[in-house]
C-alpha cells in the first residue's frame, strides 16, 4: 500500500467534493467571481460556466484517486500542474494589471491549499510506483 494512504484519501475526498462544489455553483452563477473582484461581467458568460464543469469533473477524477490510491498519480499530476500554472496566469495578470489584487483568492482556494497536499501524494505515490516496479 501507498505511504500515508489515509490521508491521501482523505485530501482526495476533500479536493473532490471542492471542485464538484465550486463547479456547479459557478455553473450556476458564472458571473460571481466577476462581481467578487470588481471586473466587468463576461459577455459569454457560458465560456465560464465551461470551465467550471471541468473543474467539477477534475473533482471526479480526484475521487478515483482517494479510493484507489495507488493508481492515481497520473490524475493527480495533471491536476498539480494546473495548480502551478493556473497562479502564474493569474500573476501575470494581477502584474500587467488586468486584474485586480483580490482575483488571487481564486489561486487560494484553487490552488494554493492543495499544494503540498498533492506534492506528498506525488511523491509517495512516485515511491509505490517505483517499488513495485522493482518487485516485478
Amino acid at each position: 500500500m501507498i505511504r500515508r494512504r489515509k490521508w491521501h484519501q482523505a485530501v482526495f475526498i476533500l479536493a473532490g467534493a471542492y471542485n464538484i462544489c465550486w463547479g456547479i455553483y459557478t455553473v450556476l452563477d458564472p458571473q460571481w467571481f466577476f462581481r467578487y473582484t470588481g471586473l466587468p461581467p463576461i459577455n459569454h458568460p457560458a465560456i465560464f460556466a465551461c470551465l467550471a464543469m471541468i473543474i467539477a469533473l477534475y473533482g471526479l477524477l480526484y475521487w478515483k484517486v482517494a479510493f484507489r490510491p495507488e493508481t492515481g498519480f497520473d490524475i493527480a499530476a495533471i491536476g498539480f500542474a494546473g495548480k502551478i500554472l493556473g497562479p502564474i496566469g493569474m500573476a501575470y495578470l494581477v502584474y500587467v494589471g488586468e486584474w485586480p489584487i483580490r482575483a488571487v483568492l481564486l489561486c487560494v482556494t484553487n490552488d494554493f491549499i492543495w499544494l503540498i497536499p498533492f506534492a506528498l501524494y506525488l511523491l509517495d505515490a512516485w515511491a509505490f510506483r517505483s517499488e513495485n516496479r522493482a518487485n516485478l
